[in-house]
Formats: structure tokens, sequence, C-alpha cells
């Protein structure tokens, strides 16, 4: 599906604010309402835009204990990299894990209620036989930026 720029300054202003009205949103990128709305549906049925949501304060109802994990395992098959996948998918604990070039596998942002949280659910990954080799904790002791998934403003993503 090709963007032009009216479907990017959607997505880029429905990124920011998901709860905008369809007036103003229409308004905000010079088209009417009802053509606006209906790049809104499309890109909707396209898949492009998954949902809306709320970013939600945890910290005022369950706080919780941020903890990034460097991960590398001991054979790198498929199967291997399946089953840890799979693990990390199946773990409500693990809020992110990406796979990464160079010196570690993954890279795992794990949201605990405390540090005894963590360190049994690392304990259980290590007595499960999920094949880690290594792994290194950073306790996160403060947050310095944090930016809601959003696109990006360069408008060059129009075709």
């Amino acid at each position: 599906m090709k963007l032009d720029r009216y479907d990017i300054k959607i997505l880029q202003i429905l990124s920011r604010d998901g709860r905008i009205t369809k007036s103003n949103l229409a308004e905000s990128i010079n088209l009417s309402v009802s053509p606006c709305w209906e790049r809104v549906k499309r890109l909707e049925e396209a898949g492009i835009i998954e949902g809306y949501g709320a970013k939600i304060n945890a910290d005022l109802f369950a706080k919780k204990t941020p903890v990034m994990v460097e991960v590398t395992l001991g054979k790198h098959h498929a199967t291997s990299f399946q089953r840890f996948e799979q693990i990390m998918q199946d773990c409500p604990e693990v809020a992110d894990c990406f796979a990464t070039g160079g010196g570690v596998d993954y890279i795992i942002r794990v949201m605990a209620k405390d540090i005894d949280q963590y360190q049994r659910l690392i304990d259980s990954w290590l007595m499960s036989d999920l094949g880690i080799e290594r792994y290194y904790t950073y306790i996160v002791t403060k947050t310095i930026k944090q930016t809601p998934q959003s696109l990006d403003t360069d408008e060059s993503l129009a075709e």
C-alpha cells in the first residue's frame, strides 16, 4: 500500500493523540472530515493502524522494578532461538525482548515486582535449561527518557 503525505500526517497525529476528534484530525491535515475519515478506515483495514491505546502510569497503582538483561545463548541453532523466543513471548514479566546482532543475542526488559522476583525468574530460566550461556543484569535506577512508539516526522515516508 502506497502512503501519500496525507496518510503519513494522519499516522503521525494519531500516534501522538489517538483520541483526536474526526473534525480536528481533518482540520489539521487540511481535508474535509469525510475523506479524512475514509483514509483512517483504509489505514485500519490495511493493518497499518493496529489499534488505539492509552499510556498508563502503572507506578501509581503497581510499582514495578525495570531490569535490563543481556542474554547470550550457548547454541546458535534455529530451534534454540525459537524455544527461547517462545518462552519470552509467554513470560508476563518480559515487557520487551529484542534479538540483536553483535556481542549478545537478546536484550530484554523485565518488569518485576522487586529484585527478588527478578532473581527467581532468572533462576527458573537457568534451571529450565533454556540454553542461556551467560547473562548480564542491569537494574534501572532512573528513567531519563521513555518515548511511546510514534512515527518519525520525516515525510519522506510517503512515496
